[in-house]
């Protein structure tokens, strides 16, 4: 149940608050008082777009604020999206700021819009005034049908239906790409054959190219090295010509005999017998690596053929060995998924026909629902339609076999009559303004009394219809409202007299800017009130008294 509702900002509202309770609550005003604004806050609250224009002007963000009583169990569900319902009381909030951006607040935590009207929609429903309009949908017909009958099956058809059509577009996909597949794979396949054969190593092709480089200049190599060990270790036939060794070996003999004589040359004489001892070791493996100089031309010309293999997969794979080996890595994976993609298809075939065989059956067992609750929505319905001065009207949900779809596979039509001898035709097509509207109020009455401790919101129901058939509406409101929370919005004096509390929405102007505001009515303010909805004067006396005696009237009810 809603027990306050907090409007600020929003629209021609400046600031207003309601403080509400069980049974039936009636809001009334003139036309653009701004009614539309206590209904349109509601529908904020229950994941309506947002609007910027919704914005009062001069004010940075519009608020709207519902306090609820929820049912037990109900606190779980608050859970489930971070929020916490304390005593029994849930919080909602809706903020929208003049930018347009939205924010919603579901028992102190932030969640999407969507949340907070999935969350509410299972407590609370508007019927506005575009319902009469969707009435002549067979959507719609097929809505009130199902709200009725309550097929089991329909939320695992519906699962079932978008996995299949899930299912089939892919299938579709896959299909149509069968042969862009077939020919990717056999180029892939090709080119892991190519690499497979060569079997290319991680840095070969630079590894070759320095032993090649190496191999074709092996003569200057040679003369480099040798050289290098004639100015080490001195020339085999100038004994007299001066080397590394030979003179670091005289300077090592020297130090040696100063450190004897001073010994603070003795790290002098250690250093040059450590140079000594370097030298030498280094001309010991110029030498070995001038020994491993050796021409060979077999190697030669096995490295330049292996090259030009590696040459041949960096043309087509990649600018190095490593860049082939890592296409021949994705190509793999990807080669892996096309050949899947057959196994795909084969898999898909047969979870499609597995879905058509399941949904066939619960669309079986849906259309069976739907055809058993047809005459008893029917018949229950034009037991409030003759209540409400429509006592020959005829009203026949027609069923007829359709192709499968998210509904079912049923084709629902509302067929209506109003006068005897008239054979019942669309809705939509036969019925007026005021009989749609009767005819709706009677299907939300009929389906609301199933929805016990709920919050119904009524927005001019009563429209196009008048006189006698306003207190039927009154009556049936206030029936609902033994069981449910209801909130209607009318202009009919005859139906606002059911209320249990009765508000006014009033504007009031500075010349400048307008503002409507909401006041709770007591037992006088309301008597004036249904007489200026009755007679539009609050002077009258015989408007008021007539107005006491409607109160009277509907208090007896």
């Amino acid at each position: 149940m809603l027990t306050s509702l907090r409007l600020d900002a929003f629209g021609v509202v400046d600031a207003s608050e309601l403080e509400l309770g069980p049974g039936l609550t009636a809001l009334t005003g003139e036309t653009g008082a701004g009614k539309t604004m206590i209904v349109s806050g509601l529908g904020h609250l229950l994941g309506a777009r947002a609007d910027a224009g919704i914005v009062r002007r001069g004010a940075d963000r519009a608020v709207v604020e519902g306090r609820w009583e929820v049912p037990e169990g109900f606190a779980d569900r608050v859970a489930e999206a971070g929020g916490d319902v304390e005593d029994g009381e849930l919080i909602t909030l809706r903020q929208v700021n003049a930018n347009g951006r939205s924010r919603a607040v579901v028992g102190g935590a932030a969640v999407p819009v969507s949340t907070l009207g999935e969350l509410l929609s299972e407590i609370a429903t508007i019927h506005g005034q575009s319902g009469q309009m969707r009435l002549s949908t067979p959507e719609r017909q097929r809505e009130l049908l199902d709200a009725r009958a309550r097929p089991e099956e329909l939320p695992r058809y519906q699962a079932n239906f978008a996995e299949r059509r899930s299912a089939a577009a892919e299938l579709e996909r896959l299909e149509a790409e069968a042969m862009a597949r077939a020919r990717e794979a056999d180029m892939l396949r090709f080119g892991l054959d190519e690499i497979d054969t060569v079997t290319p190593q991680p840095g070969e092709d630079d590894a070759l190219a320095s032993e090649q480089a190496k191999l074709m200049d092996l003569d200057e190599l040679r003369r480099l090295a040798g050289e290098s060990h004639e100015a080490l270790s001195g020339s085999e036939t100038d004994y007299d010509a001066p080397s590394v060794v030979s003179l670091t070996g005289t300077a090592r003999k020297q130090l040696a005999d100063l450190a004897d004589r001073d010994p603070a040359a003795a790290q002098l004489s250690a250093r040059a017998t450590e140079l000594g001892m370097l030298a030498t070791d280094l001309a010991a493996e110029v030498a070995g690596y001038l020994d491993d100089l050796v021409a060979d031309p077999a190697r030669l010309e096995a490295v330049g053929e292996r090259r030009q293999q590696l040459a041949g997969l960096t043309r087509k794979y990649g600018a190095t060995i490593d860049e082939v080996i890592a296409w021949a890595a994705s190509s793999a994976a990807r080669l892996a998924d096309l050949d899947g993609s057959d196994d795909r298809i084969v898999a898909l075939r047969a979870r499609i026909a597995e879905l058509d065989a399941l949904l066939a059956s619960d669309a079986a067992a849906i259309s069976k629902a739907r055809h058993a609750a047809a005459g008893e929505l029917a018949d229950a319905v034009k037991l409030e339609l003759a209540a409400l001065a429509m006592p020959h009207a005829e009203l026949r949900f027609d069923i007829s076999d359709a192709q499968l779809g998210p509904h079912g596979a049923d084709r629902i039509e509302l067929l209506f009559s109003a006068n005897p001898g008239s054979a019942p035709a669309p809705l939509g097509k036969v019925a007026s303004g005021g009989e749609l509207s009767r005819v709706r109020l009677a299907l939300e009455v009929v389906l609301a009394e199933a929805e016990q401790g709920h919050t119904f919101v009524f927005d001019e129901v009563d429209a196009g219809v008048g006189g006698a058939v306003g207190l039927e509406i009154g009556r049936r409101l206030q029936r609902l409202a033994s069981t449910s929370q209801v909130i209607v919005v009318t202009h009919l004096a005859q139906v606002a007299a059911f209320a249990d509390a009765h508000f006014v929405v009033a504007k009031a102007s500075d010349g400048q800017v307008t503002t409507s505001g909401v006041r709770r009515l007591g037992d006088e303010e309301r008597r004036l009130e249904l007489a200026r909805m009755m007679g539009g004067s609050t002077d009258s006396q015989a408007g008021i008294e007539h107005a006491a005696e409607l109160l009277d009237s509907a208090r007896r009810a």
